[in-house]
């Protein structure tokens, strides 16, 4: 049998990494709001555990821990040059 060649495949030309400005949150503000809810959830939460809550406060707790503080890390909000500002699934 007749080997084949491999062809080469053109290798990917790496995105230049953009420049953090001075000052400039790595994340956007809507992440640092959802993180501010979520921590607002987890404190009402542990609010209602100690009151004897046993279903609504391991619910929130999960809600924030879970789902809330992951998604506000998760979800990155992608900066346009003139400064508008753009969820990354848009």
């Amino acid at each position: 049998m007749a080997q084949r060649k491999k062809r080469k495949r053109p290798l990917k030309q790496a995105e230049p990494k953009r420049e953090r400005r001075e000052g400039s949150l790595a994340m956007g503000s809507r992440n640092v709001l959802m993180l501010f809810v979520g921590i607002i959830i987890i404190v009402i939460g542990y609010f209602l555990l100690g009151r004897g809550s046993i279903t609504a406060a391991p619910l929130l707790l999960v809600l924030g821990y879970c789902v809330v503080v992951p998604l506000s890390i998760i979800l990155w909000v992608k900066r346009s040059e003139s400064g508008n500002q753009r969820e990354a699934g848009e």
